[in-house]
């Protein structure tokens, strides 16, 4: 008698709960964004891309492309920073032409920034800058002390943290033997890697990594050798980079690996899509494209905020 008496009252009660949860539990969308390569077979001409062209999966499920533009089109313009490990063998100083040539290069809209990776950061001693000449007049012989800069990795994560928030797509050329003296390790466990590749991830910032061998010991040991560019290989590869190296040896050039940078930003994009609320955290991303013979590079995991 009582139940009875009470199922009119229950009922648009139970009612209210269940839209009180649907309204609490409406997930939102967000948007994050990341930079793309476009790469073909050797020689092979790259198509214009469009979003129309691609499809982009976060842990396997299709999910909305908001906008794509090629990354030299941005209205921010674009921000490079080139990185040198103050532990580097001081050799590389043959190498430097090479350098100014590559910062020569860029176009005016390209914002160029120097900085030395030295006890575990990054020492700024050129800001962003348009004035490509200010910027190379900056550059200097490392410090060609082994294991100055402590942990690369570290030093990167450091400045990742400490990088402001802005509106211009950025990219980071970082010059390395990537030999981490905290964990000569696989790449895959080296914790402080880890760190600098999440950090890479969530600033969506592709690392290009050049192996030029550290200063001492490390630069004629084989196992270092094979450790640092091991990690340098894993960095760019999670974060939709290059990793750029000629053997065991230091390059003879760095003009070569600079041309295929220059070449491989000519074809990027930035790319922004639309993510469920429901998505939080690191996800695995997944581009691909209708195109035949055409890969799309990016980092391998994208940061839901």
């Amino acid at each position: 008698m009582h139940l009875t008496q009470w199922k009119p009252i229950m009922k648009p009660l139970v009612l209210t709960a269940l839209l009180a949860f649907a309204a609490g539990n409406t997930f939102a969308v967000t948007s994050t964004s990341v930079i793309v390569t476009a790469e073909t077979p050797k020689s092979a001409p790259v198509p214009s891309l469009t979003a129309h062209d691609t499809i982009a999966l976060v842990n396997k499920q299709p999910i909305t492309i908001a906008s794509w533009h090629a990354l030299r089109d941005d209205p921010a313009g674009v921000e490079l920073w080139i990185m040198i490990d103050d532990g580097t063998d001081s050799g590389i100083g043959a190498q430097f032409n090479d350098i100014r040539a590559f910062i020569r290069q860029q176009p005016a809209e390209v914002k160029v920034a120097i900085g030395y990776l030295r006890n575990g950061s990054v020492v700024t001693v050129q800001k962003p800058t348009a004035d490509h000449e200010a910027a190379i007049k900056t550059i200097r012989l490392p410090y060609a002390q082994p294991g100055i800069s402590a942990s690369p990795y570290i030093a990167l994560s450091d400045f990742l943290h400490k990088l402001p928030v802005a509106p211009q797509p950025r990219e980071i050329v970082f010059i390395s033997s990537g030999i981490d003296p905290y964990y000569p390790g696989f790449a895959p466990e080296n914790p402080y890697l880890q760190s600098a590749i999440q950090d890479s991830q969530k600033a969506g910032v592709p690392i290009y990594t050049v192996y030029y061998s550290s200063a001492g010991h490390a630069g004629h040991s084989f196992w270092l050798i094979s450790s640092g560019q091991n990690d340098l290989s894993y960095l760019s590869e999670e974060t939709g980079g290059e990793f750029y190296w000629q053997g065991n040896s230091n390059p003879v050039a760095l003009q070569p690996f600079f041309d295929d940078i220059n070449r491989r930003v000519a074809e990027q994009y930035v790319v922004k899509f639309d993510v469920p609320g429901a998505h939080r955290g690191f996800e695995r991303l997944r581009l691909r494209t209708e195109f035949p013979h055409v890969s799309l590079v990016g980092p391998s995991q994208v940061y839901i905020q």
